[in-house]
């Protein structure tokens, strides 16, 4: 393979191709509660029209039987706009095809779901070949057979555009794998993996060919071991499901952490009994585990070296290291003083390293964009004047440059970027807004004015900001007066809809409301889930509370490769808990600050 490859020019007014035969063909992923295993595929196949029409792009359905072409335009009908919500993009058109010629071209993308029959796979490559554009991209759904199994009758050329594609269910599950063929472009990967996030989908892209995919794998584990658990009379099927759904469903036991907790060295202790009483081979499990970790001294989460994940805070993350930045208000210095703040370099273990900037009036939020290696924050000023600022500087504190001068806004907040687009967010509390920017102050825009808004100003104050560009989606706290349970969370779309304005716009939703009194806010789009810190006391309802006791909880930041998130509060202390709360340490307190915006260097 060489680096050449480009993607398909002009692919985003191009059609994807959904192409079956007979009963297949349809979408990918939602459930039906149906009896015959046809009508189950059927549905299972629907999904991929959908999906891609929810992220804005023409899809063309090919299938023989009139019956099901009209179900999929149904199914379509019925359900684009709720995918469609998660994607902030205006849907695509979905058309249907009896005839294989009409629904392939200009397509940029193919996604082949015949039936489960290799033969007619490879048939179905070899007339693929002779009719798509010879830069379409062409994905089998299959779970049963590799896509090597399917290049008898292509050339090589078209071996390198061939990969598989695989959605799974329910229709919560928005999981999509991609393996290669053996013979895959590896360019093709990171832009199909950006076109899916782009419909909300979650990718996964399996390292090397294997036969079945990631969960594939896994599932076909829990299935062997279930069937001989009942075999052997050990249990029943009921109580496997209870305790299942208590473990792993309630308790959110994940493989790879869940071995890390107990310790490797227990793992491989527990694993030679199964490999004497079974006869099994220990190759790729005790002997994998011994020469890779245990011999290495990575025992787990006991261990300094850590193990199947670094250890928390470590430097061992695929090769980057990485240290945190922080701000202190200034509010509880030795000498207080509206511009006693500071932007503060701090290790992963809680020490100050070195203070970067200071003399900053009373900063709030922080964010960092790695690729240009500067850090932007805001300053509040004093709330009620419009004295407030944004700033930005070198990771060293050098270089420091003012974004947003003071007189624009009152009291900006928390602060977000979009490297891609390298726009700033913030919203402005007494300001009652939501604001964009360009990194240079350029474009300076007014997202979401919430002036006119019918209730008293302080309901309007708006504080954290994060944005989610895969879901073409920003959202914002509205805290409320305090620890009042008035909070709210509310989104809209990056774009603003044609002929409206920030005070007019009708795509502003509630995510939440009744919350006690919410600060900052992060979205992870990969696990489509918002965290948030709150001042408040308890809430009611269905959020999930991680982590308590904090002292006025204000930044958060999450470290999505060691899976940690770290928080600050005003009562000076800096905090490292698991992504499901659990593990919490304090790693710094500091009578003589008062924490607020952190981000990852």
């Amino acid at each position: 393979m060489t680096s050449a490859w480009q993607p398909p020019k002009n692919y985003r007014t191009r059609p994807v191709a959904l192409l079956g035969a007979g009963v297949l063909g349809r979408r990918i992923g939602m459930f039906y509660c149906v009896k015959l295993d046809t009508l189950f595929v059927q549905e299972v196949n629907n999904r991929a029209a959908a999906i891609w029409a929810s992220a804005g792009y023409s899809v063309h359905v090919r299938d023989p039987s009139a019956d099901q072409r009209a179900a999929c335009e149904t199914y379509v009908k019925e359900n684009v706009a709720s995918y469609a919500a998660n994607t902030g993009a205006e849907p695509g058109k979905v058309t249907t095809f009896e005839d294989m010629a009409p629904a392939l071209e200009n397509a940029w993308l193919l996604i082949e779901a015949v039936p489960e029959k290799i033969q007619l796979k490879i048939d179905t490559f070899e007339l693929v070949e002779k009719l798509a554009p010879a830069d379409c991209i062409l994905v089998t759904n299959s779970s049963s057979y590799k896509s090597s199994e399917m290049l008898d009758k292509v050339s090589d050329s078209t071996k390198a555009r061939i990969l598989n594609m695989h959605y799974y269910m329910p229709p919560a599950v928005m999981v999509v794998e991609l393996m290669t063929d053996g013979f895959t472009e590896p360019a093709i990967f990171p832009f199909l993996v950006e076109r899916l996030k782009e419909a909300a989908t979650l990718p996964y892209v399996a390292r090397k060919e294997s036969t079945g995919f990631i969960f594939n794998r896994l599932w076909a584990a829990i299935k062997r071991e279930t069937l001989t658990i009942l075999a052997e009379g050990v249990s029943t099927p009921s109580e496997i499901d209870s305790m299942w759904g208590e473990m792993f469903i309630k308790g959110k036991m994940a493989p790879c952490k869940g071995m890390d907790s107990v310790g490797l060295d227990t793992v491989a202790f527990i694993e030679k009994h199964y490999i004497a009483e079974r006869g099994l081979s220990g190759t790729k499990t005790v002997d994998y585990l011994q020469t890779n970790y245990l011999d290495q001294g990575k025992l787990g989460n006991k261990s300094a070296a850590g193990g199947l994940y670094p250890a928390p805070g470590s430097s061992e993350t695929d090769g980057d290291s990485h240290s945190l930045v922080v701000l202190d208000i200034g509010l509880s210095a030795k000498e207080p003083s509206l511009h006693a703040g500071e932007v503060l370099q701090i290790s992963t273990d809680g020490q100050v390293q070195k203070v970067l900037v200071t003399g900053q009036a009373l900063p709030d939020g922080l964010a960092v964009d790695s690729a240009s290696k500067r850090m932007f924050w805001t300053n509040m000023g004093v709330p009620g004047k419009d004295d407030g600022s944004v700033m930005s500087a070198n990771l060293d504190g050098s270089d420091i440059r003012t974004v947003v001068s003071p007189g624009t806004v009152n009291t900006p907040k928390q602060l977000t970027l979009d490297t891609k687009s390298q726009k700033v967010y913030f919203c402005d509390r007494e300001g009652k807004r939501v604001l964009r920017c360009n990194y240079d102050g350029s474009e300076f825009e007014v997202l979401v004015a919430t002036e006119n808004a019918d209730s008293p100003d302080i309901l309007k104050w708006c504080v954290g900001i994060a944005v989610a560009p895969s879901f073409g989606k920003f959202y914002w706290t509205q805290k409320g007066p305090s620890k009042a349970g008035q909070g709210r969370i509310f989104c809209a779309n990056i774009q603003t809809p044609a002929g409206q304005s920030a005070s007019s716009r009708d795509d502003i939703r509630v995510v939440l409301n009744g919350l006690p009194e919410p600060i900052d806010l992060e979205v992870d789009e990969e696990a489509h889930t918002l965290y948030w810190t709150d001042r408040g006391e308890l809430p009611l309802g269905a959020t999930e509370i991680l982590s308590r006791n904090f002292n006025e909880a204000i930044g958060l930041k999450l470290d999505p490769v060691n899976n940690v998130i770290y928080t600050t509060d005003l009562g000076g202390s800096l905090y490292r808990c698991d992504r499901d709360g659990k593990h919490k340490v304090k790693l710094l307190s500091d009578e003589n600050r008062a924490l607020t915006g952190i981000a990852l260097v």
